[in-house]
């Protein structure tokens, strides 16, 4: 259930992180996460090293506040050759210049989860990723016990395509994690259901008629012998 404790009606608009938003930026990371991210890594942010963001703002906050973060999304560019999951995307060799769109992280204060913010920094990722002509898609991991996360992304049309056994360590203890990807510009899995229910199709196809010539064959040998 949405937190709506407002003393107004929230004006959610979406920018671009700026170094303005440096030390509201690593508060909120503190505070959502349980992974401690370096000072390199704000930088990259709010400069644009490598890394696109987008940040989530009430223009209706009173005292001030009206362009402090309510939430952001980071995210940064990756060849498809170079991004590890190669295997999970129909990869052309011939165009070595295929990229792919990584969500670092998302993260939405409090007050103001359960108001559709997140699904709409999402969409910005894919608006982006869709805009970069050789982008095929995006992808990200959830942790396994983060259920509203999976249940957003599954909601999104994502791809749960992966587990990956003990992928995060925090405090000492590992935890699992999903893998999932959003295809876009026409990019999609190695094999499609679809794909694979003709190759099976095929596949048995060509079976029978290997045995029905064989079984000819074997019939005109026998007619072959009276003679």
């Amino acid at each position: 259930m949405a937190n709506q404790n407002f003393s107004h009606h929230p004006t959610i608009c979406y920018r671009p992180i700026q170094p303005s938003d440096l030390e509201v930026l690593e508060r909120i990371h503190a505070e959502i996460f349980p992974i401690r991210y370096e000072s390199e890594f704000f930088q990259s942010v709010v400069h644009e090293r490598d890394i696109v963001s987008w940040a989530a703002v009430d223009r209706s906050r009173p005292n001030g506040h009206s362009d402090e973060l309510i939430g952001f999304v980071t995210a940064r560019i990756a060849m498809a050759k170079e991004a590890g999951i190669g295997d999970l995307l129909r990869y052309d060799p011939s165009k070595p210049d295929q990229t792919l769109v990584y969500i670092l992280t998302l993260g939405v204060v409090e007050t103001y989860r359960n108001l559709g913010i997140a699904r709409s920094l999402i969409r910005q990722v894919i608006k982006y990723a869709s805009s970069v002509p050789t982008c095929r898609a995006v992808y990200l991991h959830v942790i396994s016990y983060n259920i509203p996360a999976i249940h957003l992304y599954k909601k999104m049309s994502f791809k749960c395509i992966r587990r990956l056994q003990g992928f995060y360590l925090i405090n000492g203890q590992h935890y699992d994690s999903f893998l999932f990807v959003y295809y876009v510009n026409g990019g999609r899995s190695p094999c499609s259901p679809l794909e694979l229910l003709l190759a099976v199709v095929s596949y048995v196809t060509s079976g029978l008629k290997s045995v029905a010539a064989r079984i000819r064959k074997n019939e005109e040998k026998t007619a072959k012998w009276p003679k």
